[in-house]
Parts: C-alpha cells; sequence; structure tokens
C-alpha cells in the first residue's frame, strides 16, 4: 500500500486503556515516519477512559509534559474498511526523543517479555479467541440488537445457532472480507451464550502479531457493526443477566528448530509446561487488574457467571482458568481464559506471557491439575474488587518484574481516577461509558 497515494492517513498508538491515540496526517508524511514525523506527548497514552490527564501525573507535571516520538511498530499500513474514505492506519509506538522506547507504552511492554524468551531461543505462538456482543444503544437502556430479518429484539441465546450466523450474516461476511483486507486471519464465528453475542478465534502465529491483530481486530468489530445499524461492545458484561464477554489466550513456545518445548510426546506435557502453569497461577492474583480492568469487569467475575474466578489449571476442563486442550502432543498449549474482552491486548499477553516465562525460569511447581468442576471447589482467587485488583498490581512482585514499574505506576494512578470518577456515575449507566471505549 503506498502511503503517499493517499490524501491522508492515520497514526497511532495504543494507550493503557487498549484505545488508539494519534492523529490524521497528509500523504506526504508517509516517507517520514521512520525519521519520528510525528510527535504526540508521552501522557497521551496515559489518559483515563474518558480522555481525561490523569491528576497529578508525573508525565505532566515532572517532564512539562514533554513529547515523546512516535515510529512505525513494522506492521505496516492497514486499510480501515468501516470508513467511507480509503484512510489506512500505520500502528505506531511511543519512544523518547533519543529513540529508546517508553516504558509507558504497552506494546513495550509485550515486546520485553518477548526478549526473556529470545534469549532461550524460544518463540512464542499464540492465537486468541473474542467474544463481543451485537447491541442496541439507541435507547436510555442498552438493549439486544435487532433481528435484521425481522427487527425484533433478540430475547434468547442461541448457543451454536446457525440460525443466528445467518440472521447477521451481512455483518459476519463484511467481517471476514475486512480482515481479509487487514491481514487478520480471522477462523471460526460462532454464536454464544449470550443474547446477540458472537465468538471469533484468530488463527496462531507470532504472539506480537497477534497481539497487534487482536488490537486491531477490535476497531474493526466495532467500526463494522455500525455500518450495519447496530454496535459491537467488547464490555465484559453488557446484560447482567446474560453472559459475558471474555478473551481467551492460547500459547505454545517454539525451540529454534521450531520444536514445541511444551510437548513431551504423551499427554501430561513437558516441564517447561508444568512450571509456565505455575508461573501463570502465581501471577493471577496479581494481575486481576489487566484481565478485569473496569467498574464492569467484576460483574463478570462472578461465580456462576462461566468466567473462571479461581487460580487452577486442567486438562481438557472448560471450567478452570487455565486449560490444557487434547490432540496431538506437537500441538500441546495453554489456553488462559480468565480476560475479559474489555481488556487491552498488550497488557494481557505481557501478563500471561512474562507469568509463563518467570514460571519456567524459577522452576516453578504447579498444584495438581484439578478435575471436576472447578465453580464448586474452593479455590486460591482472584482480586475480588476493583480497588483490590488495583492495590495488588501496585504491590504485587511477581507484577513487579513482569511490568516497567513507569507503566505500573501510571496504570495504578489511571485507575484510581476512572475507579473515583466510576462512583458517581450510577451503575444502570456505566455502559455509555464503556459501550465504544473498551
Amino acid at each position: 500500500m503506498d502511503l503517499s497515494d493517499c490524501a491522508t492517513f492515520r497514526v497511532a498508538a495504543c494507550d493503557l486503556n487498549g484505545q488508539m491515540r494519534g492523529k490524521r496526517v497528509p500523504g506526504s508524511y508517509a516517507g517520514k515516519l521512520a525519521q519520528g514525523a510525528v510527535r504526540m506527548p508521552l501522557s497521551a497514552l496515559n489518559v483515563d477512559i474518558f480522555g481525561a490527564d490523569i491528576d497529578g501525573s508525573p508525565l505532566v507535571f515532572e517532564t512539562g509534559d514533554a513529547d515523546g516520538v512516535l515510529l512505525p511498530t513494522g506492521r505496516g499500513p492497514m486499510p480501515l474498511p468501516w470508513l467511507d474514505a480509503p484512510q489506512p492506519l500505520v500502528p505506531m509506538a511511543m519512544h523518547h526523543e533519543d529513540g529508546t522506547p517508553f516504558a509507558g507504552d504497552p506494546r513495550h511492554a509485550l515486546v520485553a517479555v518477548l526478549e526473556r524468551f529470545a534469549a532461550r531461543d524460544w518463540r512464542v505462538v499464540a492465537a486468541t479467541e473474542l467474544e463481543f456482543t451485537l447491541v442496541d444503544d439507541t435507547g436510555e437502556a442498552l438493549a439486544p440488537a435487532r433481528d435484521p430479518r425481522s427487527g425484533r429484539v433478540i430475547e434468547a441465546p442461541e448457543i451454536l445457532s446457525m440460525s443466528q450466523l445467518d440472521a447477521f450474516d451481512a455483518f459476519l461476511t463484511g467481517l471476514y472480507a475486512g480482515c481479509a483486507e487487514m491481514g487478520i486471519p480471522a477462523q471460526t464465528a460462532t454464536s454464544e451464550a449470550g443474547a446477540g453475542q458472537f465468538e471469533i478465534t484468530l488463527h496462531h502465529q507470532d504472539a506480537l502479531r497477534a497481539a497487534d491483530d487482536t488490537w486491531a481486530f477490535k476497531a474493526l468489530i466495532k467500526g463494522l457493526a455500525r455500518r450495519h445499524g447496530f454496535a459491537a461492545t467488547f464490555m465484559a458484561k453488557p446484560f447482567a443477566e446474560e453472559s459475558g464477554n471474555g478473551l481467551h489466550l492460547h500459547f505454545s513456545v517454539l525451540d529454534a528448530a521450531g520444536r514445541n518445548v511444551f510437548d513431551d510426546g504423551g499427554t501430561a506435557g513437558s516441564a517447561a509446561l508444568h512450571a509456565a502453569v505455575a508461573g501463570c497461577l502465581a501471577a493471577m492474583p496479581g494481575a486481576t487488574l489487566v484481565f478485569a480492568p473496569h467498574a464492569n469487569s467484576y460483574t463478570r467475575l462472578v461465580p456462576g457467571a462461566h468466567a473462571p474466578t479461581g487460580a487452577a489449571w486442567g486438562y481438557e476442563n472448560r471450567t478452570t482458568a487455565l486449560r490444557i486442550p487434547g490432540g496431538p502432543p506437537a500441538a500441546r498449549r495453554i489456553e488462559h481464559r480468565v480476560a475479559g474482552g474489555d481488556i487491552n491486548p498488550y497488557l494481557v499477553f505481557a501478563a500471561i506471557l512474562g507469568a509463563a516465562i518467570t514460571g519456567i525460569e524459577d522452576d516453578m511447581p504447579p498444584p495438581p491439575p484439578l478435575t471436576g468442576n472447578a465453580y464448586d471447589q474452593e479455590l486460591p482467587g482472584l482480586a475480588e474488587t476493583w480497588q483490590g485488583a488495583i492495590d495488588r498490581f501496585e504491590h504485587d512482585p511477581l507484577i513487579a518484574r513482569i511490568f516497567p514499574a513507569t507503566l505500573i505506576r501510571n496504570l495504578v494512578m489511571t485507575k484510581r481516577q476512572e475507579l473515583a470518577k466510576m462512583g458517581d456515575i450510577p451503575v444502570a449507566e456505566h455502559w455509555k461509558t464503556y459501550l465504544e471505549a473498551v
């Protein structure tokens, strides 16, 4: 794609809430991006969910709100199929004036984690499963989307319903076409357990590319839904009485020869797999804020809501937080099932993969795999409240080994400001804040 042929194009980096922050620039900028032609305040990646500066932020008050330099990530320009005019997006990352990575950029946090694998000549392969809900936001209360065939509001879930897929065929067909244009490897689409809820799986690939694609994919779904007359949301719990939206991350690790280090030739998996599981379990309480970053997130993490609330693992057990799927030993992998759909993909990838490599580095032993229904058992839990998750993230020693201090500080300040603001908004109105933002 030749950006110089475009009247304008977009450049954007990912803020701590997963939102795109950037600029629309003229086509003449195309050849200057790698030279740092686009500048933006460092604090732009550390605004709250409302888009406001963080009170007392050192990025503003200690540095005079200094500029950073946006540089291309290497992902390359992507078309944005939901816009009327051609206006590609070039994904960017934030750097300091001297070219060093800005530690408050969530993508850089993931890169640093992946470098720990690379130090062993390992490469992480990952894939995501994303749930979202189609809704009608034209009234004072949020409602499920209307069936395009009848115009009636969807009143009941349609688990694995082909009829539900047929009803939204135009949207889903457009979604697959948009993914092809953007280079996003969409795989299966299914109707899920909530009214108007769907899940799309993305194909396994290099972990950094998988995170990049998940970030862009969320924007595609939301933009395309509007073109079809409804809204799409990744809110963890759009409707109290329906199943919430989750994100499941599948990952395995390949050595320099392309062999899966989680494969021991049998069903149990290797010692590296067990240590990675142990690391993920150990970091889970401290990382709750990453998996459940918003007020609405905690309405999903409750018993009986089809979301894991205890730190446990098991083989082929969908009630556990960590599942080891079956299949050929060469494809042995970990499925992390805790995160909501309302997350920042880069932070989730970094938290999970950082926990896994820490477990491997420390040769952590996992508890025995769980059998039976995890929802019915007493298990070590995640942080139970938003406030508790913020406090735990700030002080947890494993989190300090995964994320840089700057990012921990910035995220904690952001979430404390949001906690105070959301406390002044009636719970029934929270969707108006989160619908488009997450």
